[in-house]
């Protein structure tokens, strides 16, 4: 039989364009995004478990009154490090009112008060500092007074809201807010292609108020989970909406359609699990209780805690990345605007042309 021709790479032609056919037919971004799904999903599972099923204690500031060199006090804080397998990072006070106003400005999770001498020890938890820290440490005390001998008064003297038992709802909130962010912005770039850079950013902010309004609104006047300070928490899910929104449009500037990859791995891979809001940092993994600082959802998480359970006690840094973020981002989008796959341009008799860039 004739041998069927060759071209110069040793492929016969019928192959060469069989695969031609494939990447130019819908088949070819379809065996794409099988693949990515596969690893997203694996990659989904694999962060939130690596970083939320087996919460460790890293290191735990920890708050001390009285003299270090106590002996009983010395004995329970030994056998606390040898049961929660970490260091407890101690820092002196003079008094528990200075103790007190450390934890309020989130610089300790407990304050350990050795002045009762050797009629045992007072270990005061702040839950509200980090539900998941103060469990860890209230679970720890008692075994550890049986084994050392130590007496130990375990007291919770900043608990959560009623509403919020596990400390968990400032976590869904800050989540509703970086998700439905993103995928509003998503919607926009599919339903409301022709919007000019300037129309794009003003229907994200206002999405964005109007979306955290109604978060706050739901989870406080509706279903009485929460008792926030209404305004404070609704601009913040309203920044935090806008910084999640604008991510994606700067992703879907820069890399076009596949811009979903970077915002979900940047804001829901990383991000979420990474922002204290589920797991207390210091019980994270270390890379990541650094990292979630620095990232929308870590830091609206941060923001939001301290609005509702430390009042008078805001810091800036949050609001700083946040509003980081989203400056970056619109600035990255408006440069590149011409980029963007929607928009549209004017015509010179005052009319618009749908698509195109702007």
């Amino acid at each position: 039989m004739p041998e069927l021709p060759q071209d110069a790479g040793g492929e016969s032609p019928s192959a060469t364009r069989g695969w031609a056919r494939f990447t130019e037919s819908p088949f070819l971004p379809a065996a794409v995004l099988v693949l990515i799904l596969t690893a997203a999903a694996a990659l989904f599972a694999g962060s939130y478990t690596y970083s939320m099923a087996d919460p460790t204690p890293r290191s735990i500031p920890t708050a001390l009154v009285g003299s270090p060199e106590q002996p009983d006090g010395r004995r329970f804080l030994v056998g606390m490090e040898k049961a929660l397998n970490t260091a407890v990072k101690i820092r002196p006070y003079d008094t528990v009112a200075e103790a007190r106003t450390a934890v309020e400005e989130q610089r300790v999770f407990a304050i350990l008060d050795l002045r009762k001498g050797d009629r045992g020890v007072v270990l005061d938890l702040s839950s509200a500092s980090g539900a998941s820290v103060a469990e860890v440490l209230a679970e720890a005390a008692p075994a550890v007074s049986r084994q050392t001998g130590v007496a130990v008064t375990v007291r919770d003297f900043n608990p959560l809201q009623e509403g919020d038992p596990r400390g968990l709802a400032l976590f869904y909130i800050s989540l509703a807010a970086v998700i439905i962010g993103f995928v509003g912005a998503i919607q926009l770039s599919v339903h409301a292609r022709a919007l000019t850079p300037i129309e794009r950013i003003a229907c994200t902010a206002l999405y964005a108020l109007l979306g955290g309004l109604a978060i706050a609104a739901t989870v406080d006047w509706l279903l009485g989970a929460l008792d926030l300070p209404f305004v404070e928490s609704w601009l913040i899910l309203a920044l935090t909406m806008f910084t999640s929104g604008m991510v994606f449009t700067m992703f879907n500037t820069l890399v076009g359609r596949w811009a979903m990859l970077p915002t979900w791995g940047l804001m829901v891979l990383l991000g979420n699990p990474s922002s204290g809001g589920a797991v207390s940092w210091p019980l994270l993994p270390s890379p990541l209780g650094l990292i979630g600082r620095w990232l929308p959802p870590g830091a609206s998480v941060n923001a939001q805690h301290t609005a509702v359970y430390f009042a008078g006690h805001q810091h800036a840094f949050p609001f700083l990345v946040l509003t980081g973020w989203a400056v970056v981002s619109c600035g990255v989008f408006w440069t590149w605007r011409h980029r963007h796959p929607g928009g549209r341009e004017t015509r010179p008799d005052g009319g618009a042309d749908a698509a195109g860039a702007a």
